[in-house]
């Protein structure tokens, strides 16, 4: 069957329910986008609020915007206006610090309930900072062991040695995605905790964690949240957990009386025993704008489009001439792919830089990967036609 020809596009764009979206980002009109999936685009909503924080809270009520403003309060208010987007509970989700800091602070805690348990198991090959943190870990606690496997050896080496697994979602290269609740099943049934790392599927994919019982996760917020360069990182921790998880990043905020500047730490209640140091109250204004993009709207509606428009991709890019040169390495079935694509070419690295200079911005991951973000709040049908149009060209 022929793919949609770019009228057809136009009109699929016409009558769908989320392309009124677009026009609450600020997209340059000579650029179709397509690296949401690393840095999302600049909102309005964000750009005016960060604006209103710094002339009209910064500006007039200084020092007093702390609590008057709500500036304090701000890691537990937005980590309730994503709690929805990943099937979390009011009071299960915490904006602070960075992914990377997150994942320290949740593992290491982790590791101060390990009793007789030694091992930490995760993923072989998927984005390397969360393999980076484990060997961190390991060498502040000699006794825990760093066992990392390719996916296929993920189930046998969960064992009833393990402590917790780590795992990303959705990989970063090929977008093949986890059965989040049945991998989470699995490392119950051996007594161990689980931590995913949503940086890949939050704001794009449907995510349960209450449903699935998921013990903890962390993620980031400057993706398909588009909360600009650098934005704060999230952590979820299941509420029934909360309260025997001591930290040990145990900064000021995150003592139960910060204002008491008492030398004994004794942890807030909840979510907030995890905060740590002052917050970065510019980003943090940047994120609750960019959030604003998401009122109102079903994920899985989201989800829908995100499908939609890989599937379009892929059998466009598959009715080029050119198509024997590319390889689609991310999964077919949309049950197991995220909301990017990914195809090999041998000369990968020189199609990007052409593409980028017409306008189609990917990226391109080494060594032979061309990546596209699909990001359905923005991107319209049109815009994954000429895309792939001009891919076309410039693999001529």
């Amino acid at each position: 069957m022929l793919p949609p020809s770019r009228a057809e596009c136009i009109e699929r764009d016409r009558v769908d329910p989320l392309a009124t979206h677009r026009a609450l980002f600020r997209l340059p009109p000579d650029v179709i986008y397509l690296d949401g999936n690393s840095l999302g685009a600049l909102t309005l909503s964000a750009e005016r609020r960060v604006a209103a924080v710094m002339s009209q809270q910064w500006g007039v009520d200084l020092i007093r915007s702390w609590t008057d403003n709500g500036w304090l309060d701000y890691p537990a208010r937005l980590g309730d206006r994503i709690a929805p987007l990943i099937g979390a509970s009011s009071g299960e989700v915490l904006v602070c610090d960075s992914t990377s800091v997150d994942l320290f602070k949740l593992a290491s805690a982790a590791a101060l309930q390990r009793g007789t348990r030694r091992k930490i198991v995760t993923e072989l090959g998927n984005f390397p900072t969360d393999l980076y943190i484990l060997r961190g870990l390991a060498q502040l606690v000699p006794q825990l062991e760093i066992v990392a496997v390719p996916r296929k050896q993920l189930s046998a080496a969960i064992d009833r040695n393990t402590l917790l697994v780590v795992l990303t979602h959705v990989h970063y290269r090929t977008a093949e995605m986890y059965d989040l609740a049945a991998v989470t099943a699995h490392v119950h049934s051996v007594g161990a905790r689980i931590i995913w790392d949503l940086s890949h599927s939050t704001g794009a994919l449907s995510i349960d964690l209450n449903a699935a019982k998921v013990d903890f996760a962390v993620g980031c917020t400057y993706k398909y949240l588009n909360g600009g360069p650098g934005a704060p990182g999230f952590l979820y921790v299941q509420r029934d957990l909360q309260a025997a998880l001591q930290p040990v990043l145990s900064g000021w905020l995150g003592d139960a009386r910060p204002f008491d500047f008492l030398d004994d730490y004794m942890p807030a209640p909840g979510i907030d025993r995890h905060r740590c140091g002052t917050p970065p109250v510019l980003a943090y204004a940047a994120l609750e704008g960019a959030l604003d993009a998401f009122d109102g709207v079903d994920v899985d509606s989201i989800r829908r489009k995100s499908i939609e428009l890989a599937d379009l991709f892929i059998a466009l890019v598959e009715a080029l001439p050119q198509a024997s040169s590319l390889q689609l390495v991310s999964p077919r079935d949309s049950a197991r792919r995220g909301s990017h694509l990914s195809f090999a070419h041998a000369d990968a690295g020189a199609v990007m830089r052409r593409l980028i200079k017409r306008g189609v911005i990917g990226d391109f991951r080494a060594p032979d990967l061309l990546r596209f973000g699909l990001t359905p709040l923005y991107l319209r049908f049109v815009d994954v036609w000429d895309a792939v149009q001009i891919l076309g060209e410039e693999l001529d």
